[in-house]
């Protein structure tokens, strides 16, 4: 089933629409609103009136990924659709042709960091927080989040983060490219949004055309992925899970 009610459409002058993402309180992510998210983004890549999207939340976190709590729990038929969710709908954001505009104002982890990691153009509150917790929650990458983390990050900083999976700053993260500028957190969405306007103007055709030169191996190799991903899960899985909420 696919869910778009999480994802408020604000359209701004010039073509630049807003996506806010506005399942409270973190922006949890579920195989419903992971299909959503696709289907919203297939739909503006093909409006012509569209120019530039931006990523907002009206939160303080971005994304915390999925609800933990409820995923420790999850059976086969349930680790299956958010495998193909997370697929889809980072697929669908990696590969828009548009300009992706991506307003970070806190934390983006695990899951979460795809909205990041996905966007063309990231623009970040100095408190903000990134990481990709997966293997701290006894599951690895699906072929779509693992082929975009290893097209967006340097080897050593994937091998850091995927890995280790503990957060860094805002000022870590710039360094290590997932960031391009850093504002004051009231001025994140208003930057985001001059940025996005500046995006627009650029010619439309030849923005879908360098986009799809600079990812269209890596979207070609996640358009393999298997169907479906049943028992993604682990004997660890739910565990570690459980001590990442302290139970």
């Amino acid at each position: 089933m696919s869910d778009s009610s999480w994802i408020d459409r604000i359209d701004h002058a010039g073509g630049v629409v807003e996506l806010s993402m506005n399942n409270g309180p973190v922006n949890t992510l579920t195989s419903d609103a992971l299909f959503g998210l696709r289907d919203c983004i297939e739909q503006l890549s093909n409006d012509q009136t569209v120019r530039a999207i931006v990523l907002s939340s009206p939160f303080k976190v971005l994304s915390a990924g999925l609800n933990i709590k409820e995923a420790r729990t999850f059976d086969s038929a349930q680790q299956d659709a958010i495998v193909r969710g997370l697929n889809e709908g980072f697929l669908a954001l990696y590969a828009c042709p548009k300009p992706v505009i991506c307003a970070i104002n806190g934390t983006a982890i695990a899951g979460g960091l795809f909205f990041v990691l996905t966007a063309d153009h990231r623009i970040s509150t100095p408190t903000a927080k990134f990481g990709l917790a997966e293997v701290r929650v006894g599951v690895d990458f699906p072929m779509g989040p693992l082929e975009i983390a290893k097209a967006t990050l340097s080897k050593n900083d994937a091998r850091r983060l995927m890995l280790r999976g503990k957060s860094v700053d805002a000022e870590t993260a710039k360094n290590m490219g997932i960031v391009d500028l850093i504002v004051a957190a009231d001025d994140v969405l208003p930057q985001a949004l001059k940025d996005a306007a500046e995006f627009a103007q650029i010619p439309a055709k030849a923005y879908a055309s360098v986009k799809h030169q600079l990812r269209g191996d890596v979207i070609a190799k996640i358009h393999t992925a298997p169907p479906s991903m049943n028992d993604w899960f682990t004997d660890e899985t739910s565990p570690a899970m459980s001590k990442m909420l302290g139970e």
